[in-house]
């Protein structure tokens, strides 16, 4: 098993994205930067985190939290089928492809949702459901995938994701659409 903080060095594009999205719909609703930290190499705690003023809205505090998941999946997606086009359809191989290929896949790595993310949304979902907020009760299975998929981390489950989105996602649409 590699250590996390190993794991963080091989993938820091992946949190830098990660903490820019938790920023972008900071910013995007408002809310004030308290502070941020885009990557922190250390071997315990988050490698990266953005502190920002409370807010009581359900909107917010949901894109907050999964804002990270849509980022960092659209540009892992993006990057890898920059690089996979022209392998697939011309059959051009350059060395600029290996580094490319692993900016994708380090920033897919980090598409998942921190269980801190998902603990602020589980907060914010109970509350909002007490006060008849009827899609507050759709949050609920996100926050248990959330948990899931970051248990199932410490069985490389957000490399499948990354594989899944940047390699078998650009196979599968292209023989969709040319097929």
């Amino acid at each position: 098993m590699i250590p996390g903080f190993i794991i963080a060095w091989l993938t820091f594009p992946g949190i830098i994205v990660h903490e820019t999205a938790h920023l972008f719909f900071c910013q995007l609703f408002g809310l004030a930067i308290l502070d941020v930290s885009y990557f922190r190499p250390v071997m315990r705690g988050p490698s990266g985190y953005v502190i920002h003023e409370p807010t009581d809205r359900f909107g917010p505090t949901f894109f907050i939290a999964c804002g990270p998941f849509l980022v960092n999946s659209l540009f892992c997606f993006l990057i890898c089928f920059s690089i996979f086009l022209p392998i697939r359809f011309f059959g051009v191989d350059h060395w600029l492809f290996w580094p490319i290929g692993w900016l994708g896949l380090s920033i897919g790595m980090h598409a998942f949702p921190s269980n801190q993310d998902a603990y602020n949304l589980w907060g914010h979902a109970k509350k909002q459901m007490s006060s008849g907020n009827i899609l507050a009760v759709l949050v609920f299975p996100i926050v248990f995938l959330v948990y899931i998929g970051n248990l199932l981390s410490m069985l490389w489950a957000d490399l499948f994701y990354a594989v899944f989105i940047g390699l078998v996602l650009p196979e599968l649409m292209t023989k969709w659409i040319f097929n």
